[in-house]
């Protein structure tokens, strides 16, 4: 699960799965090991960001750490939410018509230009730039920018964390061209890669 080769590790993150919460002695009764051995695995947990601590005060004594899994953590174990999305979408594409799809897909990518525009507004055009790559890359797109030798920029994105959703319904790359020309305050963008449509990267050309 964790991709470690660590069977105790996963053992651990089965037991905080099942139980929500452990001490360190739980853990390492039930897992019949020592303490020092579970806190060595705890904190390789805690280094991947699998697994958080929790201080909790007690009535009397030191205050106890209890272990939970983190959203990451949580996220190890199976869930279905795509598939969940893409009946939903396809569910209201079918009640209210494909521009109530496009229509929601707008509404997102107003909320993320708010929230861009806070961070990028008072900064020069090649500071935007830089900045939104950085951004990007810490939203999960696997973002890199390149200055190229006539001053323009290519933002290259390997990974998109919509994909099973921009895969069927364009308007979520439409939306994401249409937010990137509004943050940046520039109509000379120019896509001209793009993983849903079977490419390596969401490739972007942009100039001033």
């Amino acid at each position: 699960m964790t991709g470690n080769g660590s069977s105790t590790r996963d053992e651990i993150l089965t037991m905080l799965k099942l139980n929500k919460r452990m001490t360190v002695t739980e853990m390492a009764n039930q897992l019949q090991i020592t303490e020092m051995a579970v806190r060595r695995h705890l904190n390789t947990l805690e280094k991947d960001r699998y697994v958080e601590t929790v201080l909790v005060r007690q009535a009397m004594g030191r205050p106890l750490n209890i272990y939970q899994l983190s959203e990451a953590g949580e996220e190890l174990f199976p869930r279905n939410y795509k598939k969940f999305v893409l009946d939903f979408i396809a569910d209201i594409e079918e009640l209210c018509g494909k521009e109530m799809v496009e229509t929601l897909f707008e509404r997102r990518k107003n909320r993320m230009k708010e929230a861009l525009q806070k961070k990028l507004n008072d900064k020069p055009f090649e500071e935007r730039v830089e900045e939104l790559a950085r951004i990007q890359k810490e939203n999960g797109y696997m973002a890199e920018i390149e200055k190229n030798e006539d001053g323009s920029f290519q933002l290259s994105e390997h990974n998109c964390p919509i994909a099973l959703v921009a895969n069927k319904y364009k308007a979520a790359c439409h939306q994401e061209l249409e937010l990137f020309k509004e943050v940046l305050g520039t109509d000379n963008i120019e896509r001209f890669a793009c993983l849903s449509d079977g490419d390596a990267a969401c490739q972007y050309r942009i100039k001033k």
